[in-house]
């Protein structure tokens, strides 16, 4: 019957008025869709930029950018020598921007990051663009048990200009993120049909409630401020998302996920306690997703603009001088230095997620080979919408080549034509992406 029976691999269940909801990959589908090794796309984002110190400070080697080269190969700074033992498997990528970005409030740039969106003149009704990740996740999602995965160190939406999230859907709406480090793994892996149900109970009941609210509220509409309007729809959009990787969830239900060791997992880490306990925890779940195929798309959001939210004081609970948002407006050499160390810190974080990434294994490589890791941040330093600090990491087996630092020769490039690059290596035949003007020639992407 096995045989007999064959399912194409983009079906496709019809259900009441022609809706549509795509299958998970079933055995049926053929060992060419069930054998295909999974492709993966991680975003992580820093605020407030990275340490490019001035030359009057003397410290060019605690650029974040590579500043030297010995034997035709660029010199790791000090604040990335964690990074070194990656080097075939990294490429930093200098002279990209938003064509938006100096048109726009400085610190929108986390909000355009992914999406490159036209912020400083959005269409009337709209709050943003699609992001890549979002792009990318509805391609994969028929693939895997989340469509996607979106986690920051405040949880939530945020709002303009000081967003909590760096993912936005198809409408332009942000994606709510995670940042609980139990409640993650308690939905990635400790799901079961009864909790499940429960908790989508409990969640239609939430949105009957927010329907009734709203439907009343549609005749107050005139005397509702703008901010409380804005609010609604935020929350509106955060339990529709949450009902959406429930239905995701349950179709899935019947199919074991795979056996893996979670004992060097600290879920009690918190993000107030020890930053580097917290961001390895998230990295470790990050990683263990990508590994039992979960999801292939995820959003990982390490600190907020502006001195917004908890991470800003990090940088004081390692010994340095100042908030992560005061450090990056220093113009002293002090201050500066605080800045790039912790850049260093930051890069001991990413290293740590490398060392995991290539330590779970595909049938082909490591799962960092199968997965396109850009991380990077939405201003150089001071708000300086150019030159954005970009690494890209992984993707091995989708043609990357690593070991560069990259400049376009042709004056600054697009962030887009990036995007649109990394959607090209995994096979997302996209034909523009945002404001993209075509792939990049001649760099670390072989596939254009």
């Amino acid at each position: 019957m096995s045989h007999s029976f064959r399912l194409d691999r983009r079906a496709f269940l019809k259900g009441l008025g022609g809706a549509t909801l795509a299958l998970p990959v079933l055995d049926c589908m053929g060992a060419e869709v069930t054998d295909q090794i999974p492709r993966r796309f991680c975003a992580v984002y820093t605020a407030n930029g990275m340490s490019l110190p001035k030359s009057e400070n003397n410290l060019p080697e605690w650029s974040w950018f590579p500043s030297a080269e010995k034997d035709g190969e660029f010199v790791f700074g000090k604040s990335t020598e964690p990074l070194a033992p990656f080097r075939k498997q990294l490429s930093f990528m200098g002279g990209l921007y938003h064509p938006s970005g100096p048109k726009s409030d400085p610190h929108t740039c986390s909000d355009m990051w992914l999406t490159g969106a036209p912020l400083y003149n959005p269409k009337p009704g709209t709050y943003n663009t699609v992001g890549v990740d979002q792009m990318i996740a509805t391609h994969t999602r028929q693939y895997c048990r989340r469509p996607s995965l979106v986690l920051s160190i405040d949880a939530g939406t945020g709002y303009l200009s000081r967003t909590g999230t760096i993912s936005y859907g198809l409408d332009g709406k942000p994606v709510p993120a995670e940042n609980n480090p139990r409640r993650i793994f308690d939905r990635l892996f400790r799901a079961d049909r009864t909790s499940l149900v429960a908790e989508h109970e409990n969640l239609q009941r939430r949105i009957k409630l927010v329907d009734a609210v709203a439907a009343n509220a549609k005749a107050l509409d005139q005397q509702l401020g703008k901010s409380d309007r804005e609010r609604m729809d935020q929350y509106m959009t955060a339990l529709n998302e949450v009902e959406t990787q429930l239905i995701d969830s349950e179709r899935w239900i019947d199919v074991p996920l795979k056996q893996q060791d979670y004992s060097h997992l600290n879920l009690e880490a918190t993000n107030e306690g020890e930053p580097a306990d917290y961001y390895r925890t998230m990295f470790d779940l990050i990683a263990l997703a990508f590994d039992a195929d979960i999801t292939r798309t995820i959003a990982f959001m390490l600190n907020r603009e502006d001195g917004m939210g908890i991470s800003d004081t990090f940088p004081l609970k390692l010994g340095l001088s100042k908030t992560h948002h005061n450090l990056s407006h220093a113009t002293d050499k002090d201050g500066q230095l605080d800045f790039a160390k912790y850049d260093l810190f930051l890069s001991e974080q990413i290293a740590h997620f490398f060392t995991k990434m290539n330590e779970y294994k595909d049938r082909n490589g490591s799962v960092l080979d199968n997965t396109i890791v850009m991380f990077g941040s939405g201003a150089s330093t001071t708000h300086n919408s150019h030159n954005l600090p970009t690494l890209i990491a992984g993707g091995a087996n989708m043609g990357l080549k690593h070991g560069q630092y990259w400049k376009s020769t042709n004056g600054e490039m697009r962030m887009s034509n990036v995007h649109l690059s990394i959607m090209r290596s995994m096979g997302i035949e996209e034909a523009a992406f945002s404001d993209s003007t075509g792939t990049l020639s001649g760099s670390i992407f072989t596939r254009t």
